[in-house]
């Protein structure tokens, strides 16, 4: 899988952008069939940053309505990575 294949977005939230400031973590949106050895060399290569751990989740897509109609959106996979402290990414 290509490393832009991996990486689909970040995730830029009063949140996560709170956490990049104090505890160097940064999110992104990833591939469902991603591992986390393959984001965190993903990010590496991409983001030319040191990755000191990477966490995961799984969403699930919520619950739609329009008009009669009820819908699912898609569900999306979530990684959260803790950069080393000597490393930043510039998102903006």
């Amino acid at each position: 899988m290509n490393d832009y294949d991996v990486i689909v977005k970040p995730l830029i939230t009063e949140q996560s952008t709170h956490f990049a400031n104090v505890k160097s973590a940064y999110s992104f949106e990833v591939n469902k069939r991603a591992n986390k050895q393959q984001i965190k060399e993903a990010v590496e290569r991409i983001y030319e940053v040191k990755v000191s751990k990477v966490r995961t989740a799984n969403r699930q897509g919520k619950y739609r309505r329009k008009g009669r109609n009820m819908g699912q959106t898609s569900s999306w996979k979530k990684a959260v990575v803790f950069l080393e402290p000597d490393y930043h990414i510039d998102l903006f």
